[in-house]
């Protein structure tokens, strides 16, 4: 399960260092080959409102094995493309087979892991994603220097030789299981709609924050592709360094608690990193960045799937998607900001993670128990 938290962000993000090998190979530009990146999000952001339930229905185990196999159907397809249009094809059925994978391995590990210990798990699952998130540049600019297509035909590799392993199925209790209605029903709760705003708001900071620090290392420093990349890896070694106290912290302080502190500190540190007077000073900017976000991730994913018992699929799913969103919106809000005024850039970044931080501060009800004898009165007192 952790190794298929890696392989999600790791290959959405392996292209970004090869576009210009893939640009040359279909006779077409750069720009036009970064749209992969949005082809890739847009589907996987759409899905992830709906594939958790769904996949509840389907039979999670068999879900995640079909979405493997496509996963890795469709990689082959993105090396073996011999045109751009084919490429976003399969660029697009690679983000939406990722839909049906993610969050079901964040509602897998809700089900397998002891409430005292679920934060520890949740951490070292949001490492292993900083780990793709970080590794993605290396790999893919190593691939693009052999042959591009060998990035895609790794990635189908490892996602075959992860449907053999799919999650156990979930050992539920009868009133887990209801009818899609009633999953529906059980997803509308106040917890959960706070979780999905949390993680729209960090992940606008997050995902500004290695935009940023990226253009900030070019314009500032001077720094090329490669030195850009290794500060921009910093962001996920550390993440993947410190995930597992990460993790404990949520066990021992709760994620409301925890949210307010991790959010508070990635908003500062982003906002810190416009005055960086140095290389060295922004890669440790960096990688505080990527320390937050990953404790931040890990927050998230504890307030969403505790936040609807009768479906922690669909809502990890759900608030997946809201934070996919927020990587898409990133560039869109901070983008033309930066280029006014830098610092400016980087202070309306940073002050979407403080406003998570506030929202994150009133307590809510926990939600309420369910009967085991009763499904539908237990979906009903879970909806209300």
């Amino acid at each position: 399960m952790y190794v298929g938290g890696f392989l999600g962000p790791f290959g959405g993000l392996v292209v970004v260092p090869m576009l210009p090998e893939v640009a040359a190979a279909f006779g077409t530009s750069v720009q036009t080959v970064a749209w992969s990146l949005t082809v890739y999000t847009l589907p996987l952001a759409l899905l992830m409102q709906v594939s958790g339930t769904l996949a509840d229905v389907w039979g999670r185990a068999r879900t995640v094995r079909t979405a493997y196999l496509v996963y890795a159907a469709v990689s082959l397809a993105c090396a073996a493309a011999p045109s751009t249009e084919l490429f976003f094809g399969a660029r697009m059925l690679q983000g939406s087979a990722n839909a049906f994978t993610t969050p079901l391995l964040v509602a897998a590990l809700y089900d397998a892991v002891a409430r005292e210990r679920l934060g520890r798990s949740l951490g070292r699952f949001g490492g292993m994603q900083a780990a793709g998130m970080a590794f993605a540049p290396l790999a893919g600019g190593l691939a693009g220097a052999l042959d591009w297509r060998l990035g895609f035909v790794a990635i189908a590799a490892v996602a075959g030789a992860l449907a053999l392993v799919p999650p156990r199925a979930a050992h539920r209790a009868p009133a887990q299981a209801g009818s899609l209605l009633q999953r529906w029903r059980s997803l509308g709760n106040v917890r959960l709609v706070r979780a999905c705003a949390v993680a729209l708001l960090f992940n606008l900071t997050a995902a500004g924050a290695v935009l940023l620090i990226s253009l900030l290392a070019a314009d500032r420093f001077g720094l090329g592709p490669g030195q850009r990349g290794l500060v921009i890896a910093c962001y996920g070694a550390a993440g993947l360094l410190l995930s597992p106290v990460l993790g404990h912290l949520v066990d021992r302080y709760g994620p409301r608690r925890t949210g307010i502190g991790v959010f508070a500190l990635l908003a500062g540190v982003v906002a810190a990193a416009a005055w960086a007077p140095s290389v060295a000073a922004l890669a440790v900017a960096s990688a505080l960045s990527g320390a937050a976000a990953t404790g931040s991730r890990v927050v998230v994913n504890s307030l969403s799937v505790t936040s609807t018992p009768a479906n922690p699929g669909g809502a990890a799913s759900m608030t997946m998607s809201w934070l996919f969103l927020g990587s898409a919106l990133a560039p869109l809000l901070f983008l033309p900001a930066y280029s006014h005024t830098v610092v400016v850039g980087f202070l309306l970044t940073a002050s979407a993670a403080a406003a998570a931080s506030i929202l994150a501060v009133p307590r809510l009800a926990p939600p309420v128990p369910m009967a085991v004898d009763d499904e539908a009165a237990a979906i009903t007192a879970v909806h209300e």
